[in-house]
């Protein structure tokens, strides 16, 4: 099958922002006098939006009395500190570079806030995504499939000229409920035998090789 269209969850995939969502989940947890988490325990428990970091970042989760408050912090906090220690993975800016050489078009669809999804987007990968998007209401979060599918429409796409690549559970489960092809990464914020036991279309080790694949 001939790609036209890449489709890219954002954290984990291309851009490594593990070390800012760590550090703004331990400002909330410092601020409420909480122990602070490990970059793993973070790595573990994004991927599902920031409501869903929250839940798994309280005591209580969602039954917590300061929820609202956390993640109001959490979300002011990470706006202001979004961009420090976050960096595109190695290889991403060349393989972008290529596929808009090929006259592939790209996108990233992600459950990060759309507030930070944009312009991270724009930030660090200039014109070369024609989208770039999180959930906005009425669209539901991954792996819905109503990004997905919105997103390909919104480029005047086929779902069947479209590959999804991202290095989740939430990833593979939203491409396969768009009726997408899937691309798992392995060096995001999952574990190869994880993703392997969920059997994506493909997997890749770097990002070079995702241009096999078109």
């Amino acid at each position: 099958m001939s790609y036209t269209t890449v489709i890219f969850d954002m954290d984990g995939t291309v851009l490594n922002t593990l070390g800012d969502l760590t550090d703004a989940v331990n400002a909330m947890r410092r601020h409420f006098g909480l122990e602070l988490h490990t970059i793993e325990q973070v790595r573990h428990n994004v991927g599902n939006g920031v409501e869903v970091l929250m839940e798994r970042s309280l005591p209580e989760g969602r039954d917590d009395p300061r929820f609202d408050e956390a993640l109001a912090f959490y979300r002011a906090y990470y706006e202001s500190h979004d961009r420090i220690k976050t960096a595109p993975y190695p290889g991403i800016l060349p393989l972008l570079d290529e596929l808009k050489k090929r006259g592939i078009t790209m996108a990233v669809v992600s459950n990060k806030q759309d507030a930070a999804v944009k312009p991270l987007s724009r930030y660090f990968f200039g014109d070369r995504m024609t989208l770039s998007m999180g959930p906005v209401p009425p669209l539901r979060r991954k792996p819905n499939p109503d990004m997905v599918w919105a997103a390909v429409e919104q480029l005047g796409k086929r779902r069947e000229e479209c590959l999804f690549v991202g290095d989740s559970e939430v990833d593979i489960a939203t491409a396969k409920n768009a009726g997408l092809v899937c691309a798992a990464v392995t060096w995001g914020f999952r574990e190869r035998e994880l993703l392997e036991g969920l059997k994506p279309d493909y997997m890749i080790d770097r990002p070079e090789e995702l241009l096999d694949l078109l």
